[in-house]
């Protein structure tokens, strides 16, 4: 009997200390001291000849110090697993973070999670260990759905990696990389994007406090570039309205509202608090392209390089640089470089196109925005810059092809309705052209509060047009006049209103606003053009006073024909064609 109590002395002693020796393991891992926390966690397996807790935390220690064959190895060895899912889930991390993505699918395709879509990819089923290694289940099976989405998309599957995201969106609602994955890398349409909120069993996973806050924090991530008006922030997280997360997602907004000042005022104070906040830094750089701060732009990129030179944003940050001040091979050497580091990296393929076109490579630009169409599924810039590129060259049916499935994604987007309007346009369809105008018009005013920015200068212009070519002079003139409120030194802007007063047959007011395209632009085609022919319909109207010196004006007329031939006729060498946004302008024709 003595023999027995001592035996049962000497295993609750040895219990005890394995139990303490784990519980200083944890601690050093808390504090970061993984090469300490991996000495105890390698004694405390010892002690317990190999048991699975233990085991799991020696390999838990040895992917926290890189070690990720080893943490493989010492669980396969024993085969753990087979028998615990946290250990497949973290034997799995190990060969995903070395690259060994078709292991790491191998090794979580051992069971199946989702019940309501089984896995075709399944190959056993397994049991589940009584440890859980302080992880709640829910959380666990979402982890695990997580991970072989990415590797899914490490492997270029995104199809399946969206499913997978989702799958564990159902599983773990909590589980918000997973939903930022999916918007930040546009792999659903708005309207999906939308359909997944809704299917979110928030109710049934959440707890009363939590669940507003839940659905207030996903909605304001989903997409802005259809949509760009903030959400209505929810009762109960009022105290939020200063997170750095959500004054980031307003000033994205801001941006595809093309408010571009107030996107970089509150990027500015963002970073001001966080400099090296990842989901601000690309907002922050596509503000200071638009306002052309070269300058701030330039110690930007070589603070992120400097501290940052693995990450994408950090080249993406150089190559813009680059693109602001006109240096095109360069900022596509660091867009290639920034693509190269995360091929998922979507603003960078966009950007890889923009540097092509900026010098007129179409193809080039074309084959970089087809890369970023891939990536970017659920976006449809890169169908809309595709269709630019068509119509660059000459492609007009192409080009009304790649603008329709932009507007399919975005259908309230105010630039791909501007794009639409243009192909209408020079279909000499005027209505069309006219509702589409119209129409993108309407949405930049609700977007914009009314005020309205430089950027739609363009869009009020070619309305101008279209109400021209359908007679509605004054209407068009109004149009015209609200163009040169935003931009006044707008040449095509003057041209066009006198070309409007030619045709209303008041030919002094023409004359004097070609004159004024003159003076902004003197070599201006158009306005050259205008202003003779213009002038010769004046002369021919004016009924000679009565001792007026014929001579003197036939004089003044030679004049004016010389100095307008001289400007008809100067090199346009220094003139660079096509358009530097994302609005195109359409050609007044006579």
């Amino acid at each position: 009997m003595a023999g027995d109590n001592n035996s049962k002395v000497d295993v609750s002693a040895e219990w005890d200390l394995r139990s303490h020796i784990v519980k200083k393991v944890k601690q050093y891992v808390h504090q970061h001291q993984y090469e300490t926390a991996l000495f105890w966690a390698d004694k405390a397996a010892s002690l317990s000849h190999g048991d699975i807790e233990e085991v799991y935390w020696i390999a838990q220690c040895l992917y926290l110090t890189g070690q990720y064959h080893r943490a493989v190895h010492a669980i396969k060895s024993r085969k753990f697993d087979k028998k615990d899912i946290a250990c497949r889930y973290l034997a799995s991390k190990c060969h995903f973070e070395c690259k060994e993505y078709q292991e790491a699918l191998d090794v979580l395709d051992m069971i199946d999670f989702t019940a309501k879509t089984p896995n075709k990819h399944k190959k056993e089923e397994s049991m589940v260990s009584e440890f859980d290694h302080g992880i709640p289940q829910s959380q666990l099976k979402g982890s695990m759905c997580l991970l072989r989405g990415k590797v899914y998309e490490a492997m270029n599957n995104r199809a399946l990696a969206a499913e997978s995201y989702k799958e564990a969106l159902q599983v773990d609602v909590y589980c918000c990389e997973a939903f930022d994955l999916l918007v930040r890398h546009n792999m659903l349409t708005a309207k999906e994007e939308q359909a997944l909120l809704e299917s979110l069993p928030f109710e049934q996973q959440c707890q009363e406090g939590d669940l507003d806050l839940l659905k207030f924090l996903y909605r304001n991530k989903l997409n802005k570039f259809d949509k760009p008006n903030a959400p209505s922030q929810q009762p109960g997280v009022d105290a939020l309205h200063d997170n750095l997360d959500v004054v980031t997602n307003l000033a994205e907004r801001h941006y595809y509202n093309c408010d571009f000042r107030t996107c970089y005022k509150i990027t500015s104070e963002v970073l001001n608090v966080d400099p090296y906040h990842t989901q601000c830094l690309p907002i922050h750089i596509a503000a200071l392209i638009e306002l052309k701060k070269s300058n701030a732009l330039f110690y930007l990129a070589h603070k992120l390089v400097d501290m940052y030179p693995n990450q994408a944003v950090a080249w993406y940050a150089v190559g813009c640089y680059y693109l602001l001040i006109g240096k095109f091979e360069l900022a596509r050497r660091y867009f290639s470089k920034s693509a190269t580091l995360d091929r998922n990296y979507g603003p960078a393929w966009l950007a890889f196109g923009h540097a092509f076109a900026a010098e007129g490579e179409h193809d080039q630009a074309t084959a970089a925005y087809f890369s970023a169409s891939q990536i970017m599924r659920g976006c449809h810039l890169p169908m809309l810059y595709i269709g630019l590129e068509y119509g660059l060259t000459n492609n007009p049916k192409l080009a009304e092809k790649f603008f329709k499935q932009a507007l399919s994604i975005a259908p309230e987007d105010p630039f791909v309705l501007h794009e639409m309007g243009v192909v209408a346009y020079h279909n000499h369809d005027w209505k069309t052209a006219f509702r589409y105008f119209s129409d993108a018009l309407r949405i930049v005013q609700v977007i914009g509060s009314e005020i309205m920015t430089e950027k739609w200068e363009p869009l009020l212009n070619n309305l101008g047009h279209v109400c021209r070519k359908m007679g509605n002079y004054d209407e068009a003139l109004e149009y015209h006049q609200q163009a040169l409120v935003l931009c006044p030194q707008n040449p095509s802007t003057y041209s066009a209103i006198g070309f409007i007063h030619s045709l209303k047959l008041n030919f002094a007011q023409a004359v004097d606003y070609f004159h004024k395209a003159l003076g902004v632009k003197r070599d201006d085609t158009i306005s050259v053009t205008m202003l003779a022919d213009t002038i010769v319909l004046y002369i021919d109207d004016i009924e000679p006073c009565e001792g007026g010196d014929i001579a003197e004006m036939e004089a003044t007329f030679d004049i004016t024909k010389a100095t307008t031939t001289t400007s008809k006729d100067e090199s346009r060498d220094d003139i660079t064609s096509g358009p530097d946004s994302t609005i195109e302008e359409v050609e007044m024709e006579d």
